[in-house]
C-alpha cells in the first residue's frame, strides 16, 4: 500500500470550486517502482528519452479510462494497453501490485478533499483476469469505502470490476469519477488531420491525435466555433507570418468534407487561400494546441506542445498556458524535452519534476529541492537552464559517427 499522509478535514463551503489533482503516487507503473508527485496548476515534467514521461502521464489517462462510458478496469489494462504484464515496472520483484493513488483538492496545497487508491495484479484462480487488491476512498478524513469487503470475499469475481466505475456502486463518491472522465490528453498529429480519410479502421477513443479533428468542429454549432477559431486567428497571425485569415468549410461536392481553410497575404489581392492539407505541420500542431488550452474541463494532457514549432514560439507557449489558464481553468501537465519552452522565468522550481532513470527504476525529484538545481534559480537562471543538464543521457558524449558505422 502507498503509504497516506494525514488527511485534512474541507471547510464547508455553499458552493465548492472545481476539483484539481493536488497528489498522485505511483508504485511498480511502468518504469516507476515508486513515484510520488506533489501538483500544482501546472506540472512540467522533464527526463530523456524513454525515461517515462508518456508512462507518467498515462496514470492519469488509465483512471480516465476506468471511469468513462465503456470503459472500466478491465478495459483500461486490456484496451488500448497490452496487459497488465506491460503496466508492471521491470524492477518489480517480491511486491508485484500495481497501486496508484490520487488526491483531489480545490487549490494547490489546499485541504483533501478525495483521495482514491487503488492496487491491482493478476488473478491466480480462473477466469485468470487482472483483479483489485484493494481500493480505498476517502471524503477528507474519512474512509467510506474499503475493499475487499465480506461480499467480495464470498464472490471474488466482484474483483475485477472496481466500484469507481459502477454507477450503482460509487454514488457516494461519483464526484471523483465524474472528475476523472474529464481528463484530456491531446498530442495532435498534423498528417492524421491532413490525411484523415486515408487512415480506415475505427480510431483511437477520445481521438488524442485529431484524426476526427475536422469532424469535431463542425459538430459544433457555428457561433461557437466561429468564436474560438477567431480567437485563434488572432494569435496565429501573430505567430505565423503572413497569415491573415482562418476559417472553416465544408465541402459539399466531396459529400460534407470539413475542411479548415487559411488566408495569407499574397500579390494577389485577396491573397492566397489553403487548406489544411497545405499548412506545415507547426500551423497544424498551434491551431490544435490553442484549441486544446481554450476548452474548458478537466485537466489537459499536454505531451511534447513544442514539437514543429519556431523557438520563439516555443518560449512564449508557458505563458500562454497560464494565460489561458485563468480563463479555462484547466490544470495543465507538459512533458517536454524543451530549454526553449523552460526558458521561461514565470515556471518555477516546485512545479517542474526530473526523471532519472536508474537500475531500480526512474526517480521523480522536484527540481526545487535539489540543493544545486535550486541554487542556480535563486541566482537567476531559468528552469531549462538549471534542470536540463540534468537530463541529458550521461554516456552521450561518448556517441560518435563510428557507431552507426559498426557492423
Amino acid at each position: 500500500m502507498i503509504e497516506s499522509p494525514p488527511a485534512t478535514r474541507l471547510a464547508p463551503s455553499a458552493k465548492a470550486p472545481a476539483l484539481m489533482i493536488g497528489r498522485l503516487q505511483l508504485k511498480n507503473w511502468r518504469n516507476f517502482l515508486q513515484a510520488d508527485l506533489q501538483c500544482g496548476e501546472r506540472v512540467f515534467l522533464v527526463g530523456p528519452n524513454a525515461s517515462g514521461k508518456s508512462n507518467l502521464l498515462d496514470a492519469l489517462r488509465f483512471l480516465r479510462d476506468i471511469v468513462k462510458d465503456g470503459g472500466g478496469l478491465q478495459y483500461a489494462i486490456t484496451g488500448n494497453r497490452k496487459g497488465l504484464s506491460s503496466l508492471r515496472c521491470l524492477a518489480a520483484r517480491r511486491a508485484p501490485t500495481i497501486e496508484i493513488e490520487v488526491e483531489l483538492v480545490h487549490e494547490p496545497g489546499g485541504p483533501l478533499v478525495w483521495r482514491y487508491e487503488l492496487g491491482i495484479d493478476q488473478r491466480k484462480t480462473e477466469p485468470k483476469k487482472p483483479a483489485i487488491i484493494f481500493e480505498r476512498v476517502w471524503r477528507g478524513e474519512t474512509l467510506i469505502l474499503n475493499r475487499p469487503d465480506a461480499k467480495d470475499r464470498a464472490d471474488p469475481i466482484r474483483l475485477t470490476q472496481t466500484h469507481l466505475e459502477q454507477l450503482n456502486s460509487n454514488a457516494d463518491f461519483r464526484e471523483i469519477a465524474d472528475f476523472l472522465g474529464t481528463i484530456e490528453y491531446s498530442h495532435l498529429v498534423p498528417q492524421l488531420i491532413r490525411h484523415a480519410r486515408e487512415y480506415s479502421g475505427p480510431g483511437i477513443p477520445d481521438d488524442p491525435y485529431g484524426r476526427d479533428f475536422l469532424r469535431t468542429l463542425a459538430s459544433l454549432s457555428e457561433k461557437k466555433r466561429r468564436s474560438r477559431l477567431k480567437k485563434i486567428e488572432n494569435a496565429l497571425v501573430k505567430a505565423v507570418p503572413q497569415l491573415s485569415k482562418l476559417d472553416f468549410s465544408i465541402d459539399e461536392k466531396e459529400g460534407g468534407v470539413p475542411h479548415l481553410q487559411v488566408v495569407y497575404r499574397h500579390w494577389r489581392p485577396r491573397g492566397a487561400r489553403q487548406r489544411e492539407y497545405d499548412l506545415s505541420d507547426g500551423t497544424l500542431r498551434l491551431i490544435g494546441l490553442f484549441w486544446a488550452l481554450l476548452e474548458k474541463g478537466g485537466p489537459l494532457l499536454l505531451e511534447e506542445p513544442e514539437l514543429s514549432l519556431h523557438p520563439a514560439i516555443i518560449r512564449r507557449l508557458a505563458g500562454l498556458m497560464s494565460c489561458l489558464q485563468h480563463k479555462s481553468g484547466r490544470q495543465i501537465f507538459v512533458s517536454t524535452h524543451s530549454p526553449d519552452l523552460l526558458s521561461d522565468h514565470g515556471i518555477g522550481g516546485g512545479e517542474t519534476f526530473i526523471l532519472e532513470p536508474a537500475r531500480e527504476g526512474t526517480q521523480v525529484k522536484k527540481a526545487s529541492e535539489l540543493a544545486e538545481v535550486r541554487a542556480l534559480l535563486e541566482a537567476g537562471f531559468s528552469v531549462g537552464e538549471a534542470v536540463m543538464p540534468k537530463t541529458d543521457p550521461p554516456d552521450l558524449h561518448q556517441l560518435t559517427f563510428d557507431d552507426l558505422l559498426k557492423p
